[in-house]
């Protein structure tokens, strides 16, 4: 009988849960609601347990979370903005109500696994992973493995040049204000220009800032990690239009100090989409319950 695994791709607005053996070989799926920790994951239990047998389960979870194997508290979300999840003990929860091995990282990180293994990050030993989206997260791997270290990286959270004549909006982030999701996020955008980001024609002023400070961010991530690749996902990097306006900027920053022809030369495929489009975090959870 082919292995088969389960998949949590846990995020702030949804939970989306899939059985498989493998990227390609898909064999149920189902979505719930982000509402109560007791409600979502009862909905979860329940459709894993109509789907046993399994090997083991993957969670690639929205967080912060605690991610040191000798914490008392390993695998819990912790000081969240998701109201009402603060503490929830999600990896030893759904591990109790299903008696299986689950392995738990950050959305970022998985997705960055799944990206190396299955996506447009195969064969690189090091390599970033970022979302941009209703929130701005970065996951990194680093000698082919997700980097953790005191907590995980927090890459949306780094400070970036705000010059406030040129764009007086004070950030959005509830803890840091103008960090990088606090500029870049697409709430942020939404509230900086008064409508959807979706709805911003390509030649709108907010798509220049965009690029600009998310170039600010590439950036500080080349010359802090050197990446063999970025992948810059989420929801705002649907508007394919901003990969060029990005790549150029970052080659602006740089001002030709990091000498690597892969950036000089071929900066095209260097900062680029995910290969794995939208199921980069439901397969990075896969990859992570193969894993287990």
């Amino acid at each position: 009988m082919t292995s088969r695994y389960g998949g949590i791709e846990a995020g702030g607005t949804k939970f989306n849960c899939i059985i498989a053996s493998g990227p390609e070989d898909l064999l149920a799926e189902a979505r719930f609601p982000t509402t109560t920790p007791e409600e979502t994951i009862g909905q979860v239990v329940a459709f894993f347990k109509d789907h046993l047998p399994l090997v083991a389960i993957g969670i690639a979870c929205f967080g912060p979370l605690d991610l040191n194997p000798n914490s008392q508290t390993f695998g819990n979300i912790t000081s969240t903005p998701k109201a009402g999840w603060e503490d929830t003990p999600i990896k030893n929860w759904i591990q109790r109500e299903l008696d299986l091995p689950v392995a738990i990282d950050t959305d970022v990180n998985a997705a960055a696994m799944a990206e190396g293994k299955w996506g447009a990050c195969q064969g690189l030993e090091n390599h970033v992973y970022f979302t941009i989206g209703t929130g701005v997260g970065g996951g990194a791997v680093v000698n082919g493995k997700p980097l953790h270290g005191l907590v995980h990286p927090e890459m949306g959270h780094m400070v970036l040049p705000h010059d406030l004549q040129a764009d007086p909006f004070p950030g959005g982030c509830p803890f840091h204000k103008d960090c990088f999701e606090g500029l870049a996020a697409g709430p942020t955008i939404n509230q900086r220009w008064g409508q959807p980001a979706e709805t911003l024609p390509q030649d709108h002023p907010a798509w220049d800032l965009e690029a600009t400070y998310i170039a600010k961010a590439m950036q500080t991530i080349i010359c802090t990690f050197s990446p063999q690749r970025i992948v810059l996902g989420g929801g705002v990097m649907q508007q394919l239009h901003l990969f060029p306006i990005i790549r150029q900027k970052t080659l602006a920053f740089l001002n030709q100090y990091v000498q690597s022809p892969t950036i000089l030369n071929q900066i095209d495929h260097y900062i680029v989409p995910p290969g794995l489009g939208s199921r980069a975090g439901m397969l990075g959870a896969l990859a992570l319950a193969e894993s287990a």
